[in-house]
């Protein structure tokens, strides 16, 4: 292949590999124990694969509609107001998207400009500021601190300004596996009444909570409701993360700018999995019994390191689980991630490169999304850990 000549200028010069794929290669190249990367080793379910099949038998396997078909638009509506009591659209206020990620950087492209600022909560899912900086406009993040990682309200109130056009909020939140209370929605709704700031809330996870606590969605808010991207993932709730199938709501005047995007960077999502997902969701079943599910592998999980030498808040949603390190060693969280996936065959992300400033707290994250085989072979591994 000849080299390209021409001039080039990178909009992102300074853009690392994203440690996902990082820690995966290396957890394949060393045939190591994968908890890094946040997808099951668990299959999806039968039906669900059978309803993609048989879609594709009665040949629907051309275009999509833009928005999403109507039918899977009807349900999510439905899931919706069953859920947080919000009444969207399925015709005007709801889109299905290639995944959640596709929704994030359409939602920012439609509603960034050069110069407007978007406040987000470190550690924060590795797409955030990227999408914003490509988009002209200017990442403002917020520490969250452990070992609570709450919000910090005052801190927000002042970095909240003229130039200020959205707020990305994420709960469950990955990577801290810490959600949003009802006090924090509603501190968030009184911060933004009368000012024209867009929520983007990234609620992928939000059947994945645990010991009896509610998801609290945006929609469930109306104050927060009539200005906010409701971002949500299929790969997420049906463990089928490679099927790339997500949905975002909002309201009519919002979801307009959102499909102004999704039409030239998009247009269509897999048909087939749209049909399947429109019967599947009608048994609510099917997503409900997710927080008891994944609790189980939690617990199981937790139960099987207890004795070891690292120290842990359980997970409160999302299906990773924090563990520190410092009374095991004082290396920084890349370098031990690296070293352990070479050494020890077990992979788990460090937590230092979800914060724009490496913040390195001896914090790796792993993911617990597995089956019981996988899990007990990596906590086998965590128990042998000494300090160094």
């Amino acid at each position: 292949m000849p080299t390209f000549q021409g001039n080039t200028t990178s909009k992102l010069p300074d853009a690392p590999t994203s440690i996902f794929a990082v820690m995966s290669h290396l957890a394949q190249k060393e045939k190591a124990i994968n908890l890094s990367q946040g997808y099951p080793d668990f299959p999806t379910s039968p039906e669900l694969i059978e309803l993609v099949s048989k879609a594709m038998r009665e040949g629907f396997n051309q275009y999509a509609p833009m928005p999403g078909i109507m039918s899977l638009r009807e349900v999510i509506s439905e899931k919706i107001a069953s859920l947080y009591g919000t009444v969207y659209h399925p015709e005007s206020e709801i889109t299905v998207t290639a995944g959640a990620t596709q929704a994030i950087y359409t939602i920012i492209s439609a509603m960034v400009q050069k110069g407007d600022e978007v406040i987000i909560f470190a550690p924060a899912y590795d797409c955030y500021e990227p999408s914003i900086r490509l988009n002209g406009g200017k990442a403002i993040e917020i520490e969250l601190r452990p070992p609570t990682y709450g919000m910090p309200w005052e801190q927000l109130a002042s970095a909240i300004g003229e130039k200020t056009r959205m707020i990305i909020i994420n709960t469950p939140h990955n990577p801290t596996g810490t959600v949003l209370s009802q006090d924090d929605m509603m501190q968030l709704e009184r911060l933004v009444r009368d000012t024209d700031i867009v929520i983007l809330s990234d609620e992928v996870y939000e059947h994945i909570v645990f010991d009896g606590l509610e998801h609290q969605s945006v929609a469930r808010f109306p104050g927060l409701a009539e200005r906010s991207f409701l971002v949500a993932s299929f790969g997420k709730t049906f463990h089928n993360t490679g099927w790339k199938m997500g949905y975002c709501a909002g309201p009519e005047l919002l979801m307009k700018e959102f499909r102004n995007v999704h039409q030239f960077n998009v247009f269509s999502v897999n048909h087939p999995v749209q049909r399947a997902l429109s019967v599947y969701l009608k048994d609510a079943g099917n997503y409900l019994s997710l927080p008891d599910f994944f609790q189980e592998k939690r617990d199981k999980f937790l139960g099987a390191i207890q004795g070891s030498g690292f120290s842990f808040t359980p997970s409160k949603g999302t299906y990773f689980q924090l563990l520190y390190y410092v009374n095991i060693s004082d290396e920084h969280d890349v370098v031990l991630a690296k070293k352990w996936t070479r050494e020890l065959k077990l992979a788990s992300i460090p937590v230092s490169v979800f914060y724009h400033q490496k913040t390195d707290h001896k914090v790796l994250r792993f993911c617990f999304a597995k089956s019981e085989e996988t899990l007990m072979r990596g906590a086998a591994i965590l128990n042998k850990i000494k300090s160094s």
